[in-house]
């Protein structure tokens, strides 16, 4: 792979912004230049000085007046779901049945699962996703296809067969000894392997018995080293059933708690309706609560709470939750997150916007140092942002007058089209993705 030299406005995350005047939290370069050789990130400047360290053989992509950030990561989505987004009129536990136990019923087939898994990652790189934690179907194959797919584009990606031995149809449900045989080969043949990460992945506590969670607990204790991801308190009809299953929990965040799921590695969807003790259980542990904010007003579940979360020191992310999210853009999803928090009197600067898709995100999985910000040593992920991608951005761009408002101005107005390009490991995938795209047009129309 020969080197290559991004030229643009280089923009990465130092910290947490603590305002929209923080100009500490973040380096903002305007001619500044990445340098990556080998797939990784191995200086970032001027571009005037670092041009300096490109030979002759050096590729040069010049993506000026256009922003370069890292890639941005997603923390909790469905790749199985992925044609059953803007499915119409109902809340969380009807919306399961009717369409999506359905849809997942699907990926049984090898060929199917991988078909969706390969226009699944190419969605995801479309709107400048380079990461992303995914619930894959009960199926073995579809976590195989996943993997699959994700490591074709050499994508750094989570994800991991749900596992659910009740309360689904038949064809949806292992057993607790299937669930664990096969998430235990499923890590010994992925976890680790190129850029892989396995999340073990018990669907909520409302599809699985005690006997699976316990073969959960097994699960996490045996492979401390992969992430465990689930749901938490995304609707009250669910809260109520998933408690009912389980009386002796003082709540639902202490069914998880008693099976010894809540730590550091933990993805929690959602964390909506949660009492204070229940966040305060995610701080001791420091478990992770995902905020997924297009989901949560689609399905009508309600309102995260993001300054309880940081009263109480408790860890949280966010995600699209595409399929009842309904985009795979982050940009669209912060923009909704914007909202959400506004109905709540709650501020969120477009610097935490852009914070939360990068490094927050990133450290949220504990992979700061591979993904997330631009910096020596890390893996070259990045996205190539187009303020004026569209006519009114471009025209409301004209008037303009700082970073922070060009920011709000991509995180409310931008979509896919505002991805000019993105790197994996350092190769474009954007740019080839339409290569591939009007070739295959061409064959088309002369077959």
């Amino acid at each position: 792979m020969r080197d290559l030299l991004i030229r643009g406005r280089v923009l990465t995350f130092l910290k947490e912004p603590q305002g929209i005047d923080d100009t500490a939290s973040y380096r903002f370069i305007e001619d500044g230049a990445v340098f990556v050789r080998s797939g990784k990130i191995v200086h970032i400047g001027p571009y005037v000085d670092v041009a300096k360290q490109a030979g002759p053989d050096t590729e040069v992509a010049d993506h000026r007046p256009h922003l370069v950030l890292p890639g941005l990561i997603d923390t909790h989505l469905h790749f199985p779901q992925t044609q059953a987004i803007a499915s119409y009129g109902a809340q969380l536990l009807e919306w399961l049945n009717t369409y999506i136990f359905v849809e997942e019923q699907k990926f049984k087939a090898p060929e199917h699962a991988a078909f969706i898994a390969g226009r699944f990652m190419d969605e995801l790189l479309s709107n400048g996703t380079t990461t992303a934690a995914a619930y894959c179907s009960v199926h073995p194959e579809s976590v195989d296809a996943f993997f699959a797919a994700a490591e074709e584009r050499d994508m750094l990606m989570i994800g991991g067969k749900v596992m659910m031995d009740r309360n689904a149809p038949d064809a949806l449900q292992d057993t607790s000894q299937k669930g664990y045989d096969e998430t235990k080969a499923l890590i010994a043949r992925w976890h680790g392997r190129g850029r892989a990460h396995y999340a073990i992945t018990p669907r909520f506590a409302i599809t699985s018995t005690p006997e699976q969670m316990e073969m959960s607990r097994a699960l996490a204790a045996e492979h401390p080293d992969c992430y465990v991801q689930t749901h938490l308190s995304e609707n009250r009809d669910e809260i109520t059933f998933a408690t009912s299953l389980y009386p002796e929990a003082k709540d639902y965040t202490d069914i998880y708690a008693r099976y010894e799921l809540l730590g550091r590695k933990t993805l929690l969807g959602h964390c909506i309706h949660l009492s204070d003790r229940e966040i305060s259980a995610l701080a001791e542990t420091e478990a992770v609560g995902v905020f997924c904010p297009t989901s949560n007003l689609f399905l009508g579940s309600g309102l995260f709470d993001r300054d309880r979360f940081d009263k109480l020191g408790a860890r949280h992310a966010v995600a699209t939750d595409v399929g009842a999210g309904t985009s795979f853009s982050m940009l669209e999803t912060m923009d909704e997150a914007y909202k959400v928090l506004h109905l709540q009197g709650q501020r969120l600067s477009p610097l935490n916007s852009f914070y939360m898709m990068t490094l927050g995100n990133a450290r949220a999985l504990d992979l700061e140092d591979r993904i997330g910000s631009l910096h020596a040593g890390a893996d070259a992920d990045i996205v190539v942002l187009d303020s004026r991608a569209k006519p009114a951005m471009e025209l409301r761009m004209q008037v303009a007058s700082s970073l922070a408002e060009e920011l709000f101005i991509v995180q409310t107005m931008g979509d896919d089209r505002s991805v000019a390009e993105v790197y994996v490991a350092g190769k474009p995938m954007k740019c080839r993705r339409r290569q591939t795209k009007a070739q295959a047009d061409v064959e088309l129309a002369t077959a």
